[in-house]
């Protein structure tokens, strides 16, 4: 596999409030990432409640670099939301898969921008209001993994007891080429929209809850 792009950073904020952010002690400053699994919990032991990433998550452009520089971003927009963290990002989308993309991605903090689309206001204002979180996540218990999904208007819940799933998911949490999962498994998350394929990398979309944020059964 080719290296990473250049790292990314973030800029970070102790509160979410745009007015609030201004007051002394409220900025973190610029902090550069790793790529790594535990930069969002890194950020979140900081104290930060906002963060700003540094380049548009760009799905629009070929080649392999730039979608490991995209799925490395939406990693830590990913398990930055499930902390309920607020992220200021852009996003870019192929033109041909636009409108099937972003509600893929929609169970993510909704970003501040989206091109690609050619109704970019109507898709970001649904975004925008009917987020919230544990759109999209899943959760280990003893002998099965289970899922739940909200980014379509219900609830679809999916419960996997086989021992290979864990294994793969773990690889596909980063992101990682499509070759290396099983095809079976790698094609039935694929069919239910749990991963995302970027060039030849795929990658775990729901997010991992170890507590629910509300009753069990309401989410």
């Amino acid at each position: 596999m080719p290296p990473s792009t250049p790292n990314p950073a973030v800029q970070a904020w102790r509160d979410h409030d745009t007015q609030a952010r201004t007051l002394p002690g409220m900025s973190l400053g610029r902090v550069p990432l790793t790529a790594d699994p535990g930069d969002a919990e890194r950020l979140w032991a900081m104290g930060t409640r906002r963060a700003e990433l540094d380049n548009p998550v760009d799905l629009a452009t070929p080649g392999q670099a730039a979608a490991r520089a995209a799925i490395d971003r939406l990693c830590l927009i990913r398990d930055l939301t499930a902390r309920a963290v607020q992220v200021d990002w852009d996003l870019r989308l192929p033109p041909d898969r636009a409108d099937h993309l972003w509600k893929v991605l929609s169970h993510l903090h909704p970003p501040r921008t989206v091109a690609g689309l050619a109704d970019a206001d109507t898709a970001l204002h649904a975004w925008r209001t009917r987020h919230y979180l544990c759109k999209l996540i899943w959760r280990r218990g003893p002998g099965f993994l289970q899922i739940r999904d909200r980014r379509w208007g219900d609830l679809r819940r999916f419960t996997a007891d086989d021992p290979r799933y864990p294994a793969a998911i773990a690889r596909l949490d980063r992101g990682v080429h499509h070759a290396d999962i099983c095809t079976d498994i790698l094609e039935e998350l694929t069919a239910e929209h749990l991963v995302l394929r970027a060039d030849d990398l795929a990658w775990w979309l729901p997010y991992h809850v170890s507590r629910w944020l509300q009753e069990a059964m309401a989410v």
